[in-house]
């Protein structure tokens, strides 16, 4: 989904993002080239989950969207690449990131506002702002129940510090009437979403992907809708790579999971 090598030699190498020197980054290749991310080597990097968050949000040009947590900007710049006129914003709490993706988007050719600051103390920028979509990858992982990462710039990308109840609740007062939420988290972590959007958001669905056919889902897709009154709908799991195990050196995906990797395509929803 994103090609690990460092491609700096194509095209013009803009000066490194504050806290990122030039030889820790790579810059790496989303959607067959659609658009390339610097991100660092040894700090946390993107790979499938906002590929495929971005490609479930049913966004249209004109759209407002926030990416929360943006990091590098992988999701935001996902769903720019399939969406052309979007306006996009970014919220990050780590400056060094918040800068590469500014620095990715301006590559991309996305006018892309990118806002430091903290989920659970929102600046009076997003505080003053609305969106059509908010979408967000949160961390996935208890920072007392595992083993802490070397980078520390890893570590809070994957460590929660912040409950997701305040990514809900954050979510919730910044959407428009009937905007949209997309996160992409944990299935364990399905229950602690649910409750944290009960009397905020409504007509939520759960789409849980699955590696293969026949093993449980380890992840989710989490929709929910301000002013939202469907009922809640638990849909079939999307099964991500074909065949019952990894029996070769290659990456095996569906060809439904292949379209939104290669071709930027959208995740249709289950009917």
């Amino acid at each position: 989904m994103s090609d690990p090598r460092p491609t700096a030699s194509e095209g013009p190498v803009p000066q490194a993002a504050p806290g990122f020197a030039e030889a820790d980054l790579t810059r790496d290749a989303f959607l067959s080239g659609a658009f390339f991310l610097y991100q660092p080597r040894s700090g946390y990097r993107s790979g499938l989950d906002p590929v495929l968050l971005a490609a479930s949000v049913p966004a249209r040009a004109g759209d407002s969207v926030l990416d929360m947590g943006c990091g590098a900007g992988a999701a935001a710049l996902c769903l720019g690449a399939r969406v052309p006129g979007v306006a996009l914003t970014g919220f990050e709490l780590q400056p060094a990131y918040a800068a590469l993706a500014r620095r990715n988007a301006a590559e991309a050719g996305h006018h892309m506002q990118v806002i430091a600051g903290d989920v659970a103390a929102p600046p009076p920028e997003i505080r003053q702002m609305s969106f059509h979509h908010i979408l967000a990858n949160p961390p996935y992982f208890d920072p007392a129940a595992r083993i802490q990462a070397a980078d520390a710039g890893r570590e809070r990308g994957l460590a929660e510090a912040v409950p997701l109840s305040a990514w809900i609740d954050l979510a919730a007062r910044r959407l428009r009437p009937r905007g949209y939420l997309h996160v992409i988290q944990r299935a364990v972590r399905l229950p602690d979403l649910l409750a944290a959007a009960s009397g905020r958001l409504g007509s939520i669905e759960v789409l849980p992907l699955a590696a293969r056919t026949g093993r449980a889902p380890e992840h989710v897709i989490f929709r929910a809708r301000k002013d939202g009154r469907a009922p809640f709908r638990l849909h079939a799991p999307l099964i991500l790579h074909e065949g019952p195990a990894h029996l070769q050196d290659c990456e095996n995906y569906t060809a439904e999971i292949t379209a939104v990797l290669r071709e930027g395509k959208m995740l249709p929803w289950p009917g």
